[in-house]
């Protein structure tokens, strides 16, 4: 999402960044380009009529500074009011000395509610909550069943519902039970529709007034752009959601719900599903979603996705065997599989700071998941005494690991070749001066010493 958005907004700003003086004609001429990427973002265009508005107030009464060039403090009045738009701060569910806490899911029926229910409550899980999942959607044939294998995959409880007991007395028998067993959040998995309508409005009412909610999410699919946002608009006039859930963020959307929503039903965005895994929802943060619309990357969640999958110990235990030279096929597939649960490598490197101006080179490597499948299947079938010892890979094994993986021993040879290669170069680092080898330091020079 927003790659196309972000490739526009790149090109008026390399003319920006010529710039040596700063006049309101080259500003407007600047917003003219801001607005019409905006549009074609299917972006709301009342809320770029008031973007372009405020950043060019803002930008024409800039003074100039020494430490930023006019172009650059155009960009970072653009960054200001681009985190504006879309929330401001980041917000997530609020879990608050009440309990339990009731989170109740809504939306149309095919906008994910279902799998979203599941990724909240392993979220959750992990920050040490006791989710209880509740299937309140009696109407969509095994909506019941879909939830309670969820819950089986994910270790949390599912309320027994039935499709013979109305969805509020359900909500309300959930209750019960998690103040007998201690469960302190409720997710509430409610039906939807194909278009808003009265009966379903009704029966997500009559769950409000019954049971205290802490929070009503409105699940939204990003990929339905401006009609998302729409129907947001009248989930909130009639419930008065808390929040806002943008599920398929990792598909072509254009980015326009992202960027509308907050405006037009005041409620922020407060997650995003970015693939079908489990682990693929991330909390939004306004700011860092602004940095790569910008094209300037985002560490921060990269280092948390990294944290997040990566043990600490094994991580020493690793640099270790770099240092050591023991690092084996059989540890470069655990950096495979490591990866993978970081999120697809199209999402991991859209994180770096600058990638976007590489990307953007004729000739420049572009992200390719499935070669790193295919290099993941020859690692595999691969004996472990030749992932141990790469060095015992003859003629025959290679065709054999060939057959085995589905590959070409053409494919067999390159991952050998770039594991031996990256063997060599860590050989080389260890060997510059100031690196530590082993347990020795080399010698500074007496000047540098403390």
């Amino acid at each position: 999402m927003f790659d196309n958005l972000t490739d526009r907004l790149e090109g008026v700003f390399k003319t920006l960044r010529g710039t040596g003086k700063l006049s309101e004609e080259n500003i407007k001429d600047s917003m003219r380009e801001v607005r019409m990427a905006l549009l074609e973002a299917d972006v709301n265009f009342q809320v770029v009529k008031d973007f372009i508005a405020k950043v060019t107030e803002k930008a024409v009464g800039i003074k100039v500074t020494k430490k930023l060039s006019p172009g650059q403090q155009v960009i970072k009045v653009v960054h200001e009011e681009l985190v504006e738009l879309l929330g401001g701060s980041t917000e997530q569910i609020r879990l608050d000395g009440r309990q339990p806490v009731t989170i109740m899911m809504a939306g149309l029926q095919g906008s994910g509610k279902t799998t979203t229910s599941g990724k909240l409550a392993k979220m959750l899980k992990k920050k040490g909550r006791k989710p209880y999942l509740v299937p309140a959607d009696i109407y969509r044939p095994a909506a019941i069943d879909q939830l309670t294998v969820l819950g089986d995959k994910l270790g949390v409880p599912v309320h027994p519902s039935t499709t013979d007991t109305k969805p509020v007395d359900i909500c309300r028998q959930a209750m019960d039970t998690a103040a007998v067993k201690g469960y302190d959040t409720l997710i509430f998995d409610t039906a939807g529709r194909l278009h808003v309508d009265e009966e379903l409005m009704g029966e997500l009412k009559e769950i409000q007034t019954s049971i205290q909610l802490s929070e009503i999410l409105f699940v939204a699919d990003s990929m339905t752009g401006q009609d998302a946002v729409t129907v947001a608009d009248k989930f909130n006039q009639d419930l008065e959601i808390s929040g806002v859930v943008l599920t398929k963020m990792e598909g072509d959307a254009r980015g326009g719900a992202a960027l509308s929503i907050k405006s037009v039903t005041g409620k922020p965005i407060k997650f995003v599903g970015i693939g079908e895994g489990l682990d693929a929802i991330e909390v939004f943060h306004p700011d860092r979603i602004a940095s790569r619309i910008l094209g300037m990357g985002d560490v921060l969640t990269l280092i948390e996705k990294a944290e997040s999958v990566v043990d600490k110990k094994e991580a020493a235990q690793l640099a270790k065997k770099l240092r050591q030279s023991t690092f084996t096929l059989e540890d470069f597939l655990e950096q495979i599989q490591q990866i993978k649960k970081m999120g697809s490598l199209e999402q991991i490197v859209g994180m770096i700071p600058g990638i976007n101006k590489l990307k953007q080179l004729k000739d420049a490597p572009k992200p390719d998941e499935k070669e790193l499948a295919k290099t993941e299947a020859i690692i595999r079938s691969m004996t472990k005494k030749e992932r141990q010892n790469h060095k015992i890979i003859n003629g025959s094994r290679r065709q054999r690991i060939a057959s085995g993986s589905g590959t070409a021993v053409a494919d067999v040879n390159r991952v050998i070749k770039s594991y031996a290669a990256m063997l060599k170069m860590m050989k080389k680092m260890r060997g510059k001066p100031g690196l530590v080898t082993g347990k020795k330091r080399r010698k500074m020079p007496k000047g540098m010493r403390r």
